[in-house]
């Protein structure tokens, strides 16, 4: 069997979350993406404590709209629909922000947490990823920059672990003291006590193996929400 069939993919694990009682597969969604949204709402100038309220939000919500979701590139994708709602979710921190008489204008005051939750996910509702509004920052902080950046670098740990876990640990340890860490040849050679020709061959093997998993990773990730 092919050592790819063990690995579960990110369109899988999105339709495995369907079930809100499938602890594994959601623990799996928040260790893959719950960094991602920690670091967009760091950069976008909240503190620690309110990005973590930006994660729990964005998670509750995804498990709330999750039985909805299907791929549909021709719609949008993964991708931009999630940072849709990471996004309000800063916004909504950021307006916790405001004088009192201006954030009691911009946003009602909610009857309790679950009204709030109902009226966001009716407004959500009402949107769709490929169209998704541009929404001025006073700051200038580009969140979509930031959202890309940030996607890339998920998608290039996600990659990396794939690959950790098909190859053999010597094999591993040699790209990435070689090509990660940036070790002289032979310096990487002496250490695992194989040859710089190794080295070499290895480095273009691993490497080449990460880039067809972020291949199959960008294209795992090109669904959209209904």
């Amino acid at each position: 069997m092919n050592a790819d069939e063990f690995i579960p993919t990110r369109r899988s694990l999105l339709s495995r979350l369907r079930n809100w009682n499938d602890q594994v597969s959601w623990q799996e969604f928040f260790d893959t993406y719950a960094r991602l949204i920690h670091r967009v709402a760091v950069k976008a100038d909240l503190n620690d404590a309110e990005a973590q309220d930006v994660v729990q939000e964005t998670i509750i919500i995804v498990a709330r709209k999750i039985p909805g979701f299907k791929y549909d590139p021709a719609l949008g994708s993964f991708k931009s629909w999630l940072m849709l709602i990471t996004r309000r979710r800063i916004e909504k921190q950021l307006k916790k922000r405001m004088p009192a008489g201006v954030h009691a204008s911009a946003c009602p005051p909610a009857r309790g947490f679950q009204g709030t939750l109902k009226r966001e996910l009716q407004r959500e509702d009402t949107q769709r990823t490929a169209t998704i509004e541009r929404i001025p920052d006073p700051t200038g902080f580009n969140l979509e920059a930031a959202w890309d950046e940030e996607w890339e670098r998920s998608m290039w740990n996600a990659a990396l672990a794939r690959v950790k876990a098909q190859v053999k640990p010597k094999q591993f340890q040699m790209f990435d003291l070689y090509a990660l860490k940036e070790w002289p040849v032979k310096d990487v050679a002496r250490a695992l006590g194989v040859s710089t020709t190794h080295v070499y061959v290895n480095k273009h093997r691993v490497g080449g193996m990460i880039k067809v998993e972020l291949n199959r990773l960008k294209r795992e990730t090109s669904g959209q929400h209904e």
